[in-house]
């Protein structure tokens, strides 16, 4: 495994239990403390994501607010909180960044991403559903989200995208290959 300069293994020297110098690489997924023993394990983080279409069958996107990818298309979701199901985490990021109430779910499948974030690099395992929603009457952008647009899938470039994660729903979802990916 490379390990970046951004990578958890990079970023963390001390021991988060005794504050010792000398937190160490173990494998690919675990630091150890060589001093009093303790083992950190870095695991992916649960994110979830929402294929959400109108009548024309255009694709609900969302403009991300902030970094990583400010500006730029992506899916609305988010991760998933200590506790929640990935069914309660989609409904409530839905909520919370569109105000939409998704009255019915399917799972899609499970994409790999790795983003950089305050100086770290986070891996996740965004879940997607395809969703139908109760109405789009009261839909609005909030929280995370600046703004919203309806896209034909294969109309979207991959540089207009601003995670890779959503770059390769959106090359599966077309349905064709998008250039680039």
């Amino acid at each position: 495994m490379t390990i970046s300069e951004h990578s958890p293994f990079q970023v963390m020297a001390y021991c988060p239990r005794c504050g010792s110098f000398g937190f160490e690489y173990d494998n690919e997924k675990k630091l150890s403390c060589k001093s009093c023993g303790f083992n950190l394990y870095i695991n992916m983080s649960s994110a979830v994501a929402a294929i959400i279409r109108n009548e024309k069958d255009e694709i609900l996107f969302t403009i991300r607010k902030f970094e990583p990818g400010a500006g730029l298309l992506d899916l609305p979701g988010g991760f998933v909180d200590l506790g929640e199901t990935a069914e309660h985490a989609l409904d409530r990021e839905i909520m919370e960044e569109l105000n939409l109430k998704i009255i019915d779910r399917q799972y899609y499948g499970s994409f790999p991403n790795q983003y950089l974030y305050g100086e770290i690099i986070y891996h996740t395992l965004d879940l997607i559903f395809t969703c139908a929603i109760e109405s789009f009457l009261c839909l609005k952008a909030a929280d995370d989200v600046s703004a919203y647009v309806f896209r034909n899938p294969s109309s979207v470039k991959p540089e207009e995208i601003g995670l890779d994660s959503i770059r390769q729903i959106i090359k599966k979802v077309s349905g064709k290959m998008i250039q680039g990916l």
